[in-house]
């Protein structure tokens, strides 16, 4: 990079006040990028460039946040654009905006901005509401092309291993790969081959239901990002055959979203984000649909701060893994850095075997693995998931 150039990003970093240090005068589009960072880092203090308050600011209209919208998509990457989107609804306070038809149709789809149309939904208006569908729609979609298949694959898979037969009736049902390494004793040098005294194989019964999975996520404004996760990943499981998979959201009160799996766009609007938190009340609902406890992975997606009677709260997942219920814990379901979360509650679950870390979505495919198959889930705190 030559000095020219490395002025003229120190400019465009520094804002109008480096003007005079650099020499460096823009124009064209450097002129309009430099306007748009202007606009949402040049309040005074926060994040980036302070310029001493000197900054246009996007004010009330929708069509003038619209139009920088557009400019910002034009001059940056997607990944950039979807952090300064974000930066503008916190510093700029233009949650009320995206009520607007002609911002939703300008904005940049991503997991926060979801959550934040979410949080909106019930004062939406109705010109608005078909275009806000949209937006979330095509952020499920992405999800979905991103973590579908590979959900399906690895939890497909291991419900089979664990279905294995004994003994099995049919070469078919045969696992000849587990067969050969159980048998290797049983090697015969003179023939070059294996004496498969002990046969290991699949069940034949691929579509009954092997598992029953319920997953229970706190909708508090703190778990945005995670609740759409949980939506698209519930969405997913349910269409595993071999799973019957629940969906509960909770604040201060319980909704039970399993009717809506068919559709995870359905799912998230049926989501309420914000408000309080009982943990004991949803899991006094969710022991209902636990038929066979052994049978059933139940997972708690929370930031565990409990506004519930926590006493009550820690009893009733005693129960849960006294009654065989695999249970597991997640402070997080999200791309994000470490969350907060109640470090006094988690530790109180840990003691009673129920381990609790924040996962990211690419790895949650392979930890629900893990609990189908019945390992030990500690280990993967150890192994890196735990953030927190």
């Amino acid at each position: 990079m030559d000095a020219d150039e490395r002025l003229r990003r120190w400019r465009l970093v520094l804002g109008d006040e480096a003007a005079g240090g650099t020499g460096v005068v823009l124009d064209g589009d450097d002129a309009r990028m430099d306007k748009a960072l202007e606009t949402l880092y040049g309040q005074g203090g926060g994040t980036g460039r302070t310029s001493g308050g000197r900054g246009a600011g996007l004010g009330a209209s929708a069509p003038k946040v619209a139009r920088w919208l557009g400019d910002i998509r034009a001059f940056f990457p997607s990944t950039v654009v979807q952090v300064m989107q974000k930066d503008a609804i916190e510093r700029l306070d233009l949650t009320r905006l995206l009520l607007e038809p002609e911002m939703l149709e300008a904005v940049e789809p991503d997991v926060h901005l979801a959550a934040t149309i979410l949080s909106l939904n019930k004062v939406m208006p109705d010109r608005a509401r078909e275009t806000a569908r949209a937006v979330v729609r095509k952020v499920v979609r992405e999800l979905e092309r991103r973590l579908a298949e590979p959900t399906r694959s690895v939890i497909g898979g291991a419900v089979d291993r664990s279905a294995r037969l004994e003994r099995p009736r049919r070469l078919a049902d045969v696992d000849w790969n587990r067969t050969i390494r159980v048998n290797l004793r049983h090697y015969l040098p003179a023939h070059r081959t294996v004496v498969p005294e002990r046969l290991i194989g699949y069940g034949r019964r691929r579509h009954a239901v092997k598992r029953d999975i319920v997953l229970c996520v706190d909708q508090s404004g703190s778990m945005a990002a995670s609740v759409v996760y949980a939506g698209v990943f519930a969405a997913v499981l349910a269409s595993i055959p071999s799973l019957r998979t629940s969906l509960v959201v909770f604040d201060t009160s319980v909704v039970d979203l399993t009717g809506r799996l068919h559709d995870p766009v359905e799912v998230l609007f049926g989501t309420q984000l914000g408000g309080g938190t009982d943990i004991n009340r949803a899991l006094a609902y969710c022991r209902q649909l636990i038929t066979r406890p052994a049978d059933t992975i139940f997972v708690l997606i929370s930031d565990l701060y409990e506004g519930g009677i926590r006493t009550e709260m820690l009893k009733r997942v005693a129960a849960m893994t006294t009654a065989g219920t695999q249970v597991l814990a997640l402070t997080a379901l999200s791309d994000e850095g470490a969350p907060a979360y109640d470090h006094e509650t988690a530790a109180a679950l840990a003691a009673m075997g129920v381990p609790s870390f924040a996962c990211t979505p690419d790895a949650f495919p392979e930890l629900m693995a893990a609990a189908v198959e019945g390992r030990d889930l500690k280990e993967w705190a150890e192994r890196g998931l735990d953030r927190s």
